[in-house]
């Protein structure tokens, strides 16, 4: 049986103004193994972007505990913007974390123009991002992340600025890079057909403050793209029994 990379448990966290508390997670248990795509889905509101902040460390909880496998372990971080800097070409914008971090060496840099050429960016590394589409802009974040060489990714709907068709694009090369990257990711999104078709478990947080409330696994092969596996006869009854649990 493998050990979580990562795991909650009982964690609580409220937001305070000067006149009231808000509670946003309650008693939260959840855990991630190594190599699962899990995602989160729950009603508007519900604190789902808190526990990413809670995981990344922006937040601590007042109560409860977040363990990781290993205390060093690195996450990354993509956002609902890709937050490309306009003056920066593609190759300086993936490099910005490294630079950041001052984690920026030969290896490093090679590294991350790797994966601009893998994922079909190579030829654009010397554009600025007011000449990409915004699937590109979003790839190029994702390959931003990837530079940092995240072990746990964490993805704040990160499809949700973009048309439909871009999204169901950008979802399947999403996935792919992540399962080819051998990453263990963590995906919050209010689109339930996105979970469903990218996730091995779909997280049902509760109303506010959340707790995880029903764990469904999806059971599809990792071999199928998220576009393939909305279109298999297990796709349906999925995402109904997601949207029920939301609704109820």
């Amino acid at each position: 049986m493998h050990t979580p990379i990562l795991s909650l448990s009982e964690v609580s966290f409220s937001y305070f103004t000067e006149t009231e508390q808000t509670p946003a997670v309650s008693h939260l248990n959840l855990s991630i193994l190594p190599g699962e795509f899990a995602a989160i889905v729950g009603p508007s509101g519900c604190g789902k972007t808190s526990v990413l902040s809670l995981i990344m460390g922006l937040l601590r909880p007042q109560a409860g505990t977040i363990t990781f496998a290993d205390p060093n372990l690195r996450i990354g971080y993509m956002l609902q913007r890709d937050h490309l800097l306009e003056w920066r070409t593609v190759e300086k914008n993936v490099l910005l974390g490294l630079e950041v971090q001052h984690r920026k060496t030969e290896r490093t840099r090679a590294n991350a123009l790797r994966l601009l050429d893998a994922y079909g960016l190579g030829a654009f590394k010397a554009y600025y991002p007011q000449q990409l589409s915004g699937g590109m802009r979003q790839k190029v974040a994702l390959i931003r992340t990837l530079a940092l060489e995240p072990d746990l990714l964490l993805l704040d709907e990160p499809f949700s600025a973009l048309d439909y068709q871009t999204r169901l694009q950008l979802s399947d090369e999403v996935y792919r890079i992540i399962r080819e990257q051998k990453k263990t990711a963590i995906l919050v999104t209010h689109d339930i057909s996105e979970a469903v078709s990218m996730a091995d478990r779909v997280l049902v947080f509760s109303k506010r403050p959340s707790h995880v409330k029903t764990v469904i696994e999806t059971g599809f092969s990792a071999a199928l793209s998220p576009l393939e596996r909305r279109h298999v006869p297990e796709f349906l009854p999925l995402y109904d029994r997601v949207w029920k649990e939301i609704d109820r």
